[in-house]
C-alpha cells in the first residue's frame, strides 16, 4: 500500500509497480529528500487527513441512524459525504490517474477507486468512504512500520558523527567528517565517537564498539592498533592517524551493504511480486464478470445489487496485504540480524540459512581464537617452578615467534635482573642461553636431542604444540602452547545439534590437533591436514548427498569453497574488506554462537513470511465466497483488505522485537 497523501515524504508501493521500481521499495535514504513521519511531516499530519474523513463519517452515521434530521437528504448528504471523503479519496483517485498515465493501469489505486467511487455511484457512501478512511489510515500505519525498520538499522549501524575534530600546529580545528584526509590527525574526547577508520597513536584508549560488533564490551586497543568509524572513546583524550577516507571507511560499507540488502530478494518475494502482477488485472475481470454475467443467468437480475457484489470483490482482492508485509518481513529479518551484528548480503540468504542441513566450518579463528596460549605448564617436583619461568621468559622475550608471544603472555613482565649470556637460536629447534654460568635450553624435543638431553615424555601423544625445558644438563619440564577454543564455541555446537544441523570441521592444521577441537566440542566430523582445494571436494561430497551446506571461514583464503557453498558465512568482518565482499554472511563480532542465531533468525523470519500468506490468502478466500454469495457487504471487505493488511504489517515487524 501507499499513501498518496505522504507523496515524496513516503514510498510508494504500487502492487503493480515495475520491478525497478519495487526494487527500491524499502532503499531510499534518509537524505533523498524521502522524510518518515519524524521530519517535514509529523505523525499528527500524517493521520489528519483520516482524522477529518471520521469526523465528518461519524456525525453523518449518528445523524443516518440515530439523530435523523429533515436537512440531511438529498443533495446536502451527498455533498457531506462527498466532503468526507475526499481528504482521504482524492490522493487515491489522483494516483491512480498518475498510475495510468504511466502505463500501469491495474494498480491498487485504480482498485480502491473503482470500489469507492462505485459505493457513491449505487448511494452506499458511508462504506464508500469507509473504504478509503481505513484504507488511508492503513497507509499511514504501513509508512510509520517501514520507518521503524529503516530507523533500527540506521541508528544500529550509521554512527558517523558529522563532524570530527583535527589537530594542525597543535591546534584543534572542527571539520565536516568527509572532508578530513588521510594522514590527519583526530583528536578524540572521552565520549565521541570516531569518524573515520584510522591508526591510535595514543599509548592505550578503550572503545564501546557496539555499533560495529553489536556488543557494548569495552575493547581496548594500544598504539599502533587499528580502530574504525563508530567506535565510542571511553576514556582519556586520544589521538587517531587517518588511515581510511570517509566513504572507504568500514562502517561505510557495513551501512551499504545492510541498505542494499533488500536487492537480493527471496524466492518467496520474488513469487509474490510476479503473482501480484498478474493477480490484479485478474482481479479486475472477474470483478466485471461478478457484476455483468449474472443477467444473462438470473431472472430477477438487479444491477445495483450486482455491482455492489462486485466492489465488495474489488476491495477484498487486493493484494496489499502480501505485497507489502512480505518484503517488510525480510526487511525486518535482516534488520534483527543486523542488531545482532550479523550482516546477510539479501533477503534470499535469510530463507536459504532457514533450510541449511550441514554447516561446516574452518578451525583456526572460527571455533578457536586463532591466538597461541600457554595451556599447561609441567615441571618437576623438585625445581623452583616460578624460577623456570621467569629464565624461560627472559629468554624469549629475545624472540619474535609467536610461541614466545604467548609465554610473554602467561608469565608476564620480564625480569630484567636475568642476566643472559651467549644467547643462540637454534634454526627449527628453539633458544639457547647462558644463565647462572648454567646453560638454558627452550625448544622443541628435537632440542633435547641434539643437545643429548634424556626426558620421559612421549612428545607423539601429547596434541597441543610442546615446548621443552632443560637448565644445567637437565630435562626440568615442558609447556604446552595452543590455539584455544573460543568460549561460546561448545554453546554453537549444542545449538546446532538442537537445530539438526549436522557439523563438520576442516582445517589446514594437524590432523590429531583438528580432531581433539572436534571431539572436546562434539562436532559430527573432523578433517586436517587440507589445502584449500580439498575443503573443496569435502564439501562437494556433502552436496552430492542433495544436501544444503553453510561453510564458515575467514572469507578470503576459504574463497573457493564459500563460493561452492549455498550460504558462506565470515568470521573477522571488522578484519579484512575481502571478507565483506567474498561472504553471503558476516559475523562483525568473530562469535561463533552467532552462527545458530543467525539460523534462528532465518526461521523466524520464513515463519513470519509465511504465516502472512497464509493469513491473507485464507482471510480474503472466506470473505470472497461470502461476497460473492451476497452473504458479505463493504465492512467485511474493508476487514479482509485493510484488516489483515494491518495485521500481516504488525505480525511482520514484530520480529525486530523477538529475542535470539
Amino acid at each position: 500500500m501507499a499513501n498518496p497523501s505522504l507523496k515524496n515524504k513516503a514510498p510508494k508501493d504500487s502492487c503493480c509497480a515495475s520491478d525497478d521500481q519495487n526494487e527500491h521499495e524499502y532503499e531510499h535514504s534518509d537524505d533523498d529528500g524521502h522524510d518518515y513521519a519524524g521530519g517535514s511531516i509529523s505523525i499528527t499530519q500524517m493521520f489528519l487527513p483520516a482524522t477529518i474523513s471520521l469526523f465528518l463519517l461519524l456525525i453523518a452515521i449518528m445523524i443516518d441512524n440515530y439523530f435523523p434530521q429533515s436537512w440531511f437528504t438529498g443533495w446536502i448528504r451527498i455533498i457531506w459525504y462527498g466532503v468526507a471523503y475526499l481528504p482521504v479519496g482524492f490522493p487515491v483517485l489522483k494516483e491512480a490517474g498518475e498510475s495510468i498515465g504511466k502505463g500501469e493501469i491495474f494498480s491498487e489505486f485504480l482498485l480502491m477507486s473503482i470500489a469507492t467511487v462505485g459505493a457513491f455511484a449505487i448511494g452506499e457512501y458511508p462504506e464508500g468512504v469507509a473504504v478509503m478512511l481505513f484504507y488511508s489510515v492503513g497507509e499511514v500505519f504501513q509508512t510509520l512500520a517501514v520507518k521503524r525498520a529503516k530507523t533500527n538499522i540506521k541508528s544500529l549501524l550509521d554512527q558517523r558523527p558529522d563532524e570530527v575534530t583535527i589537530v594542525q600546529n597543535n591546534q584543534a580545528k572542527i571539520i565536516k567528517a568527509v572532508s578530513a584526509n588521510i594522514g590527519d590527525i583526530i583528536q578524540l574526547k572521552a565520549g565521541e565517537k570516531l569518524g573515520l577508520d584510522g591508526e591510535l597513536l595514543s599509548d592505550t584508549a578503550s572503545f564501546n564498539t557496539a555499533a560495529l560488533t553489536g556488543e557494548s564490551k569495552p575493547d581496548t586497543k594500544t598504539k599502533g592498533e587499528t580502530v574504525l568509524a563508530g567506535m565510542i572513546n571511553l576514556n582519556t583524550v586520544s589521538q587517531v592517524k587517518i588511515t581510511t577516507a570517509y566513504k572507504d571507511s568500514k562502517l561505510s560499507k557495513i551501512l551499504e551493504l545492510v541498505q542494499n540488502a533488500t536487492a537480493q530478494k527471496a524466492p518467496t518475494e520474488l513469487f509474490i511480486r510476479k503473482f501480484a502482477k498478474i493477480y490484479t488485472p485478474i482481479v479486475v475481470f472477474l470483478a466485471t464478470a461478478t457484476c455483468l454475467l449474472p443477467y444473462f443467468f438470473i431472472g430477477d437480475y438487479i444491477f445495483s445489487q450486482w455491482l455492489y457484489r462486485a466492489l465488495i470483490f474489488l476491495v477484498i482482492s487486493c493484494p496489499c496485504a502480501l505485497v507489502i508485509s512480505i518484503p517488510l518481513g525480510y526487511f525486518g529479518g535482516i534488520g534483527a540480524a543486523s542488531k545482532h551484528g550479523i550482516l546477510f548480503k539479501g533477503s534470499n540468504f535469510l530463507d536459504i540459512i532457514a533450510n541449511i542441513q550441514n554447516v561446516v566450518m574452518d578451525k583456526t579463528g572460527t571455533m578457536t581464537e586463532g591466538i597461541f596460549k600457554v595451556q599447561e605448564v609441567v615441571i618437576k617436583s623438585d625445581i623452583n617452578k616460578d624460577e623456570i619461568l621467569q629464565m624461560v621468559n627472559a629468554l624469549e622475550s629475545q624472540s619474535t615467534h609467536p610461541v614466545a608471544t604467548a609465554i610473554h603472555d602467561f608469565v608476564g613482565n620480564v625480569d630484567n635482573s636475568i642476566e643472559l649470556k651467549n644467547v643462540e637460536e637454534i634454526a627449527g629447534q628453539g633458544l639457547k642461553a647462558e644463565i647462572n654460568g648454567k646453560e638454558l635450553l627452550v625448544g622443541n624435543f628435537k632440542l633435547m636431542d641434539t643437545n643429548s638431553i634424556a626426558y620421559d615424555v612421549d612428545p607423539t601423544s601429547i596434541v597441543y604444540t610442546l615446548i621443552a625445558i632443560a637448565y644445567d644438563k637437565k630435562f626440568v619440564g615442558y609447556l604446552t602452547i595452543a590455539d584455544s577454543i573460543k568460549e561460546d564455541a561448545q554453546e554453537t555446537i549444542n545449538q546446532l545439534k538442537a537445530l539438526g544441523v549436522k557439523t563438520t570441521m576442516l582445517s589446514g592444521d594437524k590432523s590429531n590437533v583438528v580432531k581433539f577441537v572436534a571431539d572436546k566440542l562434539g562436532i559430527t566430523n573432523a578433517f586436517g591436514d587440507l589445502l584449500p582445494e580439498d575443503k573443496v571436494n569435502k564439501v562437494k561430497t556433502i552436496k552430492a548427498n542433495h544436501e544444503t551446506v553453510c561453510f564458515i571461514g575467514d572469507g578470503v583464503n576459504d574463497a573457493p569453497v564459500v563460493a561452492l557453498s549455498d550460504v558462506g558465512i565470515a568470521m573477522g568482518g571488522l578484519g579484512s574488506d575481502a571478507t565483506i565482499e567474498t561472504a553471503d554472511v558476516v559475523i562483525q563480532d568473530d562469535k561463533p554462537s552467532k552462527i545458530p542465531m543467525a539460523i534462528n533468525i532465518g526461521k523466524q523470519t520464513k515463519k513470519i513470511v509465511w504465516q502472512n500468506i497464509v493469513l491473507a490468502f485464507t482471510v480474503k478466500a472466506i470473505v470472497l465466497i461470502l461476497g460473492a454469495g451476497g452473504l458479505a457487504n463493504m465492512w467485511e471487505a474493508i476487514f479482509a483488505d485493510v484488516g489483515v493488511a494491518l495485521l500481516a504489517i504488525l505480525n511482520a515487524v514484530r520480529i525486530q522485537n523477538m529475542k535470539f
